[in-house]
């Protein structure tokens, strides 16, 4: 079977998607500075915030410091900003600087240009996700009640804001209007989806507007994996979260499949 997978010409068919993935990881490797190490930096901030100096002092859920409750959240806030930024930035400036041309030109089929991109960006968010994990452990330790289903909740996010990464990157004519995706919709989403705080703290009206809240289901998911408690029925989280997923990549798939705004 393996040699049949070497002929040349299926090695010639993933070509392009190999060069294009090796491509976009060096991108972010080359400025590890900006894309990797800030971002880490950010998030043991908050690590030491809320781990060494209040977590000692708060507690919103029975039988875990403060410090265990929030340390999921921020771990999938760094793999959900980290994968979104990756495919957004790369392929808005691609666009802005007109070398997208060179892309579509190769012999890459949408399915291969949008599996280069996401994979990138998942090696990018996981990367983030894993140093916050790393560094978490010198400041409280996790149960970790179902890894297999946390690590699926993990990857099932990247591959979700890898795919709006895309979406945002193809609307935005700008780098303003590109900014606004992260500032006035990812981030407050992160912010209200339970990073902080369990939504069942939440007055009745605030609560039942939360669960509106898409990131609500993945923060909570990957959280209920690690404590083994959470507000939303696990099954559920990864029930919406797949099908946000979905949605996304179909949309992503169909722009990219058009050329919609790609070709010039």
């Amino acid at each position: 079977m393996m040699e049949r997978f070497r002929q040349p010409e299926r090695f010639v068919a993933w070509l392009p998607f190999a060069t294009l993935l090796q491509k976009e990881v060096l991108r972010f490797l080359r400025v590890s500075f900006q894309t990797l190490l800030a971002p880490i930096v950010t998030a043991s901030l908050y690590l030491f915030v809320f781990g060494a100096t209040l977590g000692e002092r708060i507690s919103v859920l029975e039988g875990f410091s403060y410090a265990q409750f929030v340390i999921p959240g921020l771990i999938l806030m760094g793999v959900i900003s980290n994968s979104f930024a990756n495919t957004s930035s790369s392929l808005f400036i691609s666009r802005y600087l007109g070398n997208i041309v060179d892309l579509l030109v190769t012999p890459i089929s949408a399915p291969q240009f949008i599996l280069a991109y996401t994979l990138a960006a998942m090696l990018r968010g996981l990367l983030v996700g894993t140093a916050v994990l790393i560094i978490s452990t010198f400041f409280a330790d996790l149960p970790w009640q179902h890894p297999a289903a946390a690590l699926a909740m993990a990857a099932l996010a990247s591959f979700l804001f890898a795919q709006f990464g895309l979406v945002a990157a193809i609307h935005a004519n700008t780098f303003d209007a590109l900014s606004m995706f992260n500032n006035f919709l990812i981030l407050p989403l992160i912010y209200l989806g339970g990073v902080f705080y369990p939504v069942s703290i939440l007055p009745p009206f605030w609560e039942g507007l939360s669960r509106f809240n898409p990131l609500l289901y993945l923060i909570d998911g990957f959280r209920q994996a690690v404590l083994g408690v959470g507000d939303v029925p696990l099954h559920m989280a990864f029930l919406v979260s797949f099908l946000m997923a979905a949605i996304l990549f179909a949309w992503a798939a169909f722009l990219i499949a058009r050329g919609y705004k790609l070709r010039l």
